[in-house]
Parts: C-alpha cells; structure tokens; sequence
C-alpha cells in the first residue's frame, strides 16, 4: 500500500527523531524547521498531515503566516496538527479556530501523539490529485491514460468507449500492443521515465475495438519532475478507420526513438569513451585502464559517469550493455 506524507515542522531535533521511527511505516516524513520553507514544501508535496510542534518556538507570532497552509485549494484537505501547552493552543483556537483540525496537548507521551496522528489521517482517507485527475479527465473527449510505468492506473470514458475494454483490471499498456512489441514498449516507458525530458510525442497505429486501426497522434507527459514514473498518455485520432493488415501496425521504432531521450542516429560515444569501453570488455580495472591509456583514474571515472548518465543507464555494466546492442562500439576480437 503506498504510503501517506507528513510534514513535520519542528525545531526539535530529538522529538522529530522519535517521531520518524514511529511514523516511518505508515508515512512518507518530512522535517523542516522552517516555517516558511515548510510552506514551500507542503506545496511541493501536497500532504496528507501537517504536523506544527509549538513547543520548539518561542513565540505564538512565529505562526502568523498559520493561515497560508489552508489558503490554497491544494491543501485544503490537508491535516492540520498542531502540539503545544494549553495557553498556545488556546490562542491558537481563537486566532486559527477555522484553519486547524487538531489541537495535541504538551502532555501527550509519544506514543499518544502517533496513535493521535494515525487516528486522524486514517479517517481522512482520500487522495487529492487521484480525486482531481478522476474529475477532470473523463470529461475530456479524447481518451487518456493515467501509467504507472507499463501500468494502467486509470483510463478515462472516452478511451472506455473507443476501445471498450470489459476488465480494467491489472490492465497494463503492453496488453494493447502486438506481442512482438511487449518488449520495445516497457523499454521506452522505462527509459521516459529516466529521461530529462517531461513531455514526448509520437505518431502510430493503433487497433480499436472493432478491428479496424486508425492513425493516431499519442502524447506522454509527467506528471512531475519528482515522480518519475507516472504520467499521462493522452490520444488525438486522425484520418478515417481502415481494415486492419498485417503488414501495418504499431510502429514500436518511433515510440521507442521518440521516447528515449536521445536518437542513436544522432548518438555516438566519443574516442575515448570508445577506448575505455573496450577495455572494460576485456575485463580492465580503473587502475588498468589508467596505466593503459596514460591518464588519471579520476579523469576514468568521470569518463565512466558520463557514460551512465549519456545511456539513460544505472550502472556502468547496463552502459556497456546498451553500447554492445545499439553497435555503438566494436567488440574486442580474442
């Protein structure tokens, strides 16, 4: 089950600590002391609970700026908490009695703070940008797909209708596709989602529910920079229906080119990195390879990031990998 976020906003360093081991298997925690950086945070992360410990600020006026944590119609739904002694959360209820959901008195041990904290959100159990997505989308008229990766999280009317899928269930993108292109489709999904790029756009075929293909114009995007992995699919229909033949189907070559993050026409790894790619073939260590090509381990290991980061890879063997496939380098001949 994914979990929930919490703002913690706290000068604290040993309560927030304790606070983190306790919460950790139910929330997503951030601690800020800040409170205007908190404000920025809650706008980035759009949390479920936001929690303010009174306790490790001097003065009530420290809050003034309380109300811009209500004030958006992003957080509105947000759990508001805040921990003091009686006399604050007492001024606390007359100035904010409108903005604040939950008052935590200073006599509180920890563990009835959590159970407080956990009570509270459990009881609040919806989820803001699925709610709002939902909303909007299914009256948009042309379909749309919410992925998670190579998972359909939600698909809206208008795709429903054109498509007329009878079970949506653990439906994935790849159960559209022609078998021969499973492969190329959750490898380009996979390398959008690691690539810098927010938004691609492609041109393919795809069948409907009647048999026939009609051209289509299909639009990914993220839905954040921080979230990598989910994003929109969005379907703009052109030109008339047509039976469907065999030799014409979804084109896998311009999705998988459109969405990684560069063209192998364009993409070539430089001399050097021809040089060091070779010997990492051969089985050549850092060091090896220092002594070989006469230069600075340090000057390899750059060499070896930029490599990582130009292939979309995670580690320098998935990089050698994506070289040998693409015939970006020449294998060594023993």
């Amino acid at each position: 089950m994914e979990k929930k976020q919490i703002l913690i906003v706290s000068r604290s360093q040993q309560f927030t600590k304790n606070l983190v081991e306790r919460l950790s298997m139910n929330y997503e925690v951030t601690v800020e002391s800040s409170i205007h950086v908190a404000y920025n945070l809650a706008l980035s992360l759009l949390p479920d609970t936001i929690f303010f410990d009174k306790t490790s600020y001097n003065k009530v006026s420290d809050f003034r700026n309380l109300k811009n944590f209500k004030s958006t119609h992003f957080l509105n739904r947000s759990l508001l908490m805040v921990y003091g002694s009686p006399e604050d959360l007492s001024i606390f209820q007359r100035r904010y009695k409108s903005l604040i959901d939950e008052y935590l008195p200073e006599s509180l041990d920890l563990d009835q703070i959590v159970s407080r904290i956990l009570k509270n959100s459990h009881s609040r159990n919806f989820n803001y940008w699925h709610d709002c997505f939902l909303g909007l989308f299914n009256i948009m008229a042309q379909p749309v797909v919410l992925l998670q990766q190579n998972n359909i999280i939600a698909i809206n009317d208008a795709f429903k209708e054109t498509f007329r899928l009878e079970n949506t269930e653990d439906l994935k993108l790849t159960d559209l596709v022609d078998v021969e292109n499973k492969a190329k489709v959750r490898t380009s999904l996979r390398n959008f989602a690691r690539g810098k790029h927010m938004k691609a756009v492609t041109n393919s075929t795809l069948v409907l529910h009647n048999g026939k293909l009609r051209n289509a114009r299909i639009c990914f995007s993220k839905l954040s920079k921080n979230i990598l992995d989910q994003f929109i699919m969005l379907i703009d229909f052109s030109g008339e229906e047509y039976t469907l033949d065999n030799t014409v189907g979804s084109n896998s070559r311009q999705v998988e080119e459109c969405l990684e993050s560069h063209h192998l026409d364009n993409f070539s790894f430089t001399k050097r990195e021809k040089e060091i790619i070779s010997l990492l073939c051969k089985g050549y260590k850092t060091k090896e390879i220092s002594d070989t090509l006469f230069i600075s381990p340090k000057t390899i290991e750059k060499h070896r990031s930029n490599i990582i980061k130009r292939t979309n890879s995670e580690t320098i063997l998935e990089s050698i990998i994506y070289a040998i496939n693409h015939k970006l380098v020449d294998l060594p001949k023993y």
